[in-house]
């Protein structure tokens, strides 16, 4: 397993309270739950969100080894934090994992819905099973999970729902039109999401990750088929990958209330690659 630069030291991890100069962590006392945060672009979300004073329940599947490690790492910071396995492809699996946030936290103020899953298949290699299986994490889960929160989230007062999609959701990605079309849908899920709980203070936005260094994806990418490999060389992006530390920054920024007044937009972490 490569090398992963999960955590550099953080930027908006604390804020001036008081004119005395007293100061507190931004996400103090704040309780979220980052799906798939225990590996990649989602234990970069986890250690920056812990870094900055906040709770994390970890929700992972395949690998709970990771998300256990993840959350040694986070309690590290000082803060509560548990691996939790639940199926995202389950429907009983939004509420689950809202009843353990509760039970563990007593309340929620963050949800970051993270996990996905990505094949790496073309239109010819897609059957209706694999399609659908796409959708349920990457379109369903989101949905499940928006929901079964939405009464905690609009109970917190700073309520906040982080969506990672992706720059595939905005432009070709050339290598799995799956994924991509469910990244595409992610952000209109959003945007409805944001209009339907602004009533409720609760913020709903986006981060598009465009290239980010991380261990391994779902599927095996690195045997991609000749043509598909030239494909994503075509994309590729002249700044190089970014870090699972760079959309981190961003979702500290979004869950926090410098970010109170943003809400239902898609925000780009991808060194400029809809440039080229």
């Amino acid at each position: 397993m490569s090398t992963v630069d999960y955590y550099k030291e953080p930027f908006f991890t604390s804020q001036t309270a008081f004119p005395s100069g007293e100061t507190k962590k931004l996400l103090e006392g704040r309780n979220a739950i980052v799906t798939g945060g225990g590996k990649g672009i989602g234990k970069g979300i986890t250690l920056r969100l812990a870094a900055a004073g906040a709770n994390v329940l970890i929700v992972g599947c395949g690998n709970m080894a990771m998300a256990e490690a993840a959350a040694e790492e986070a309690r590290a910071f000082g803060v509560k934090a548990e691996a939790f396995r639940a199926d995202l492809a389950e429907e009983a699996s939004a509420e689950a994992i809202r009843d353990k946030a509760l039970q563990l936290f007593g309340g929620i103020d963050i949800l970051v819905s993270n996990a996905a899953y990505q094949p790496n298949l073309d239109i010819d290699e897609y059957t209706p099973e694999r399609f659908d299986q796409v959708m349920q994490i990457n379109l369903w889960s989101p949905l499940r999970l928006v929901s079964a929160c939405a009464p905690y989230l609009k109970d917190s007062g700073h309520g906040r729902v982080i969506f990672v999609s992706s720059v595939h959701g905005k432009r070709v990605a050339g290598f799995d039109i799956g994924y991509a079309t469910s990244k595409g849908g992610l952000q209109m899920l959003m945007r409805e999401a944001a209009a339907e709980l602004r009533p409720g203070n609760v913020t709903v936005n986006a981060i598009l990750p465009g290239g980010t260094a991380i261990e391994f994806k779902s599927g095996d990418t690195f045997t991609f088929k000749a043509e598909r490999r030239e494909r994503e060389r075509v994309y590729r992006n002249p700044a190089g990958q970014g870090t699972p530390g760079d959309n981190g920054n961003l979702a500290v920024f979004l869950a926090s209330d410098l970010a109170s007044y943003i809400t239902g937009v898609s925000i780009r972490v991808d060194g400029g690659l809809v440039l080229f």
